[in-house]
């Protein structure tokens, strides 16, 4: 374990708080009118999957956990559980579902994710910034509507629903972001 100041501390690593191993989820510095500021950490323990709001003092200090990541291809899902495959040695790996959280969804077979790993247990897994997706479901165009200010709502392949161009249409494939879901282009070829 090595130790760092509060400030230091980033969405993704993992630190021992209290006896328990917490992933951090988003931070914060808040810097209050008087006074010194304040890190403000949303984070999830491990073992539980419970979510935590703690705030530190920029000079405290926290353990941060060494972490190694590898690379696994995502196989199936059984149950409550991820089957994911490491490329190179075949040799499969079950992980909970709640590693994802959110992002769940934007999991497509054969997806190459990074997972940290913690003394050989999977942690935390990463899914690539961007994923294609089909559009089963899209709003007509409303006539009047300027391209550059309004967008419709839609429903993915995968079962989220986004915001797209007018001139997205049902069966279109495009590009989102696998962190909120957001349009970013109309899929290529």
């Amino acid at each position: 374990m090595a130790k760092m100041q509060a400030n230091q501390m980033r969405a993704g690593m993992v630190i021992e708080f209290e006896g328990q191993r917490y992933t951090i989820i988003r931070q914060n510095i808040m810097i209050p009118g008087k006074g010194n500021a304040i890190i403000q950490v949303d984070m999830r323990n491990i073992k539980t999957g419970s979510k935590k709001d703690q705030r530190w003092r920029t000079a405290d200090v926290v353990e941060r956990l060494e972490t190694s990541d590898e690379e696994f291809t995502f196989s199936y899902a059984e149950g409550d559980n991820i089957v994911l495959m490491h490329p190179e040695t075949f040799e499969q790996t079950t992980v909970s579902k709640d590693i994802l959280g959110d992002r769940l969804p934007f999991l497509v077979e054969n997806m190459t994710v990074q997972v940290r790993m913690i003394e050989g247990e999977p942690v935390a897994m990463t899914l690539p910034e961007q994923v294609t997706l089909e559009i089963v479901e899209a709003d007509p165009v409303v006539k009047g509507q300027t391209a550059s200010s309004s967008y419709k709502p839609a429903l993915l392949s995968n079962g989220v629903k986004t915001m797209v161009p007018p001139f997205v249409t049902q069966g279109d494939r495009i590009v989102v972001k696998t962190e909120d879901g957001s349009y970013v282009e109309r899929a290529k070829g």
